[in-house]
């Protein structure tokens, strides 16, 4: 090192920087850096797009669960779909239809459409009495089958009103002879053409008794009857 210029030798002597590299020199340097540098940029556009991708995953997935907490089964919110261009659109309710009460038989006399007025009776009652206030003109019923029909019951002896399925709003379906109803009904309901009126006068043998209990009335009953079907 004697024989070294001072000037030299501090040049010889100077460390390099650390992650420094040397300038290109060659036309072969030059190409391989450019075509590092074309690697890195496409491995960062692939990056951006992978995380655009994954955010749309995951935006897709809060829609999701918004419509499963607060879509047409949520509390709070209304029933909506999207529409083409993102917006929402509410859904206008399908109306319902109630079905016709009362369901009148063809040709069935218009007076069955209106709850009867029913009475008390007079005098004693040993044995069933039945009355035909309307004659239908269907078939005449037969024990065994599943008639349906609606009814006001009273007290025999007071007409006050104990049952009537017009105040529900909802005929009584059963099947006539079949032990399914007090003894008066599945007698005096034998025979009876569909869309007829009957008045059925019941003792209380044939109904629930002198002393039922459990809420059901006592006594001979009147019951005024419409046979709407029979199958």
């Amino acid at each position: 090192m004697y024989g070294v210029p001072v000037n030299e030798r501090m040049r010889t002597a100077t460390p390099k920087r650390p992650g420094a590299e040397p300038p290109a020199r060659t036309k072969a340097d030059k190409r391989a850096l450019a075509k590092a540098a074309k690697a890195r940029a496409v491995r960062a556009a692939k990056i951006r797009q992978a995380l655009t991708i994954a955010g749309a995953a995951v935006a897709v997935v809060v829609i999701i669960v918004a419509l499963a907490l607060w879509g047409p089964f949520g509390d709070s919110a209304p029933s909506s779909t999207a529409t083409a261009s993102g917006a929402a659109t509410t859904e206008a309710a399908a109306p319902t239809t109630a079905a016709a009460f009362p369901p009148l038989p063809p040709d069935a006399d218009p007076a069955l459409a209106k709850k009867p007025e029913v009475k008390a009776g007079g005098g004693s009652l040993t044995s069933l009495v039945s009355n035909t206030l309307i004659e239908g003109k269907g078939e005449a019923t037969k024990s065994g089958q599943t008639i349906t029909v609606n009814y006001v019951g009273v007290s025999y002896a007071d007409g006050k009103q104990f049952d009537a399925s017009w105040d529900h709003s909802q005929p009584f379906s059963f099947q006539v002879g079949g032990g399914q109803v007090i003894k008066g009904w599945d007698q005096g309901l034998i025979g009876v053409k569909v869309g007829s009126r009957v008045q059925l006068d019941i003792p209380a043998a044939l109904a629930y008794g002198e002393n039922p209990g459990g809420g059901r009335p006592a006594g001979a009953l009147r019951f005024v009857v419409d046979v709407l079907a029979a199958s």
